[in-house]
């Protein structure tokens, strides 16, 4: 009897123990199920709460637009991208301090270089994201195209890359280790159907970040690092005149049954076309790109929409486009300029001691004892500066390298005006216009750098119309009209002898 009683008491202590367990784990159950109402609740309410900030700010980039009245497409972008801008102020400060600094501070001009140096730097404003969208674009369209000539050396081969630190970061770029005056004829580029302009993308797309970045992380061409490899490897290419050169005549020459040399100027000229419709192309594209990016700064940033401010974000945008981009821009300018390029290079050549005075310099402005210059040429100072221009990246900055190019050629002509003259102080400028062209003739033709030919023809692309009137635009036109004389030098009828250079 007590033997039961106690297996009765052990039986019971088993069930209430089991019974304590269940409730713990009914209770525990509640209580996580209660959570996972209250975290579904907070996850809902915040969703709320951000659709009604995104539709708020929706709003007023509508009210922002509405007043333009009918809205084109472009239109249509620029306010989803502006209530983007607002959706990121809402999330960081910097815009609001910079905002106070600026209106606290209108006159100072070296805040306006910061804000917009700033605003460059944050790699995740949709400036910048904008940015970054339409130079991979330019350069997804210039990559089949100057990547096709790249010569075969086993050892570095052209590698596909996915990596965008170069397109953020093009302050670690590798510079190209090809000359400046590195002869044109070194370059083979072949042409293929992706220089139909048809190929041209549609600007006014709208473009989620998200199909953004699967752009740079699928495409296989995406690489700024690759394209410099490129660039760099120009030279490896032989030269005119060489073995394979003569041999790859020589077939011509067999198969001029088959193929007719008229066959081959026709197809020389179309692809000649196609590379220029796609240079136009490209062209218009960057200069839609750069109407964008200035129509986003001035819209996230009104403190900079006047004039002097508007200048400077221009030229700080312009610098951050170009920089990546312009060793694959230049290239495809000297695809299509290459004739001209060529036959500057043999001006050049056969010229390349020419003195002044055979270019039609007045005797006046260039020295004749050749001891007075102690071993150096006249306008050396301008020829170096000349030189200069191809390692720039940036169209402003160069233009501003051919200004100072034609200050030098203004004070070295003084200086030389005053070895001939025994007045101190002469009374009028030591050159005209009528005299500047012979002398910057005779500076481009002592450069030896064909490419300048090509480098202006992008500058007069790009450059603002604004820089085009003043003391810039003059420079510009008078440094192509010298490239041109130069160029047609070596052809009949120029005034100067071959002869007595030979």
């Amino acid at each position: 009897m007590a033997g039961k009683m106690f297996r009765r008491q052990v039986e019971l202590r088993v069930y209430w123990r089991k019974l304590k367990a269940f409730v713990k784990t009914l209770s525990l159950q509640r209580q996580m199920m209660e959570n996972l109402i209250i975290a579904k609740a907070r996850q809902d309410a915040l969703q709320r709460k951000m659709e009604e900030r995104r539709l708020r700010l929706q709003e007023e980039a509508n009210r922002r637009f509405s007043a333009s009245g009918a809205m084109t497409a472009e239109d249509q972008e620029q306010r989803v991208l502006y209530a983007n801008v607002l959706e990121y102020e809402q999330d960081h400060d910097w815009p609001k301090l910079w905002k106070a600094n600026m209106k606290t501070n209108p006159e100072d001009v070296t805040l306006v270089s910061g804000l917009v140096s700033f605003l460059l730097s944050q790699s995740d404003h949709p400036v910048v994201r904008l940015l970054r969208k339409h130079q991979y674009r330019v350069y997804n369209r210039l990559y089949p195209i100057v990547s096709k000539g790249l010569p075969q050396s086993p050892a570095v081969p052209l590698r596909p890359s996915r990596s965008s630190h170069n397109l953020l970061h093009p302050e670690t770029q590798r510079k190209p280790t090809s000359t400046a005056g590195s002869s044109v004829g070194a370059q083979s580029f072949n042409t293929d159907c992706s220089l139909s302009p048809s190929l041209s993308h549609d600007l006014n797309t709208n473009y989620d970040d998200e199909e953004v970045e699967e752009q740079v992380t699928v495409e296989r061409e995406n690489s700024f690092e690759d394209l410099e490899q490129f660039l760099t490897q120009l030279d490896w290419a032989p030269p005119h005149g060489s073995m394979d050169d003569t041999c790859y005549d020589s077939e011509l020459t067999c198969n001029s049954s088959v193929q007719p040399e008229q066959d081959d100027t026709q197809i020389s000229d179309l692809e000649t076309r196609a590379l220029k419709e796609h240079l136009k192309a490209i062209v218009k594209d960057i200069h839609i790109a750069i109407d964008q990016l200035l129509s986003l700064c001035l819209l996230s940033f009104e403190c900079l929409n006047t004039a002097s401010s508007k200048d400077l974000c221009l030229a700080s945008i312009e610098e951050a486009f170009f920089t990546p981009l312009w060793s694959a821009l230049v290239a495809l300018f000297r695809k299509v300029h290459r004739e001209r390029e060529l036959a500057f290079e043999t001006s050049s050549k056969l010229y390349r001691d020419a003195s002044p005075g055979d270019v039609g310099v007045p005797l006046k402005l260039f020295p004749q004892d050749p001891g007075a210059l102690q071993g150096s040429y006249p306008y050396e100072s301008a020829v170096q500066e000349l030189r200069l221009l191809t390692k720039d990246c940036c169209p402003q900055r160069k233009l501003e390298c051919i200004v100072r190019v034609l200050r030098l050629i203004c004070a070295c002509a003084e200086d030389y005006r005053c070895l001939h003259e025994v007045e101190s102080t002469p009374k009028t400028a030591a050159i005209g216009a009528d005299d500047l062209l012979p002398i910057l003739s005779y500076v481009a033709l002592r450069c030896q750098c064909p490419q300048l030919v090509s480098e202006c023809a992008a500058l007069e692309e790009f450059i603002h119309e604004g820089y085009l009137i003043g003391e810039e635009g003059y420079c510009l036109t008078s440094m192509q009209s010298a490239l041109a004389y130069v160029e047609s030098l070596h052809t009949a009828g120029t005034h100067l002898s071959a002869d007595k250079f030979i």
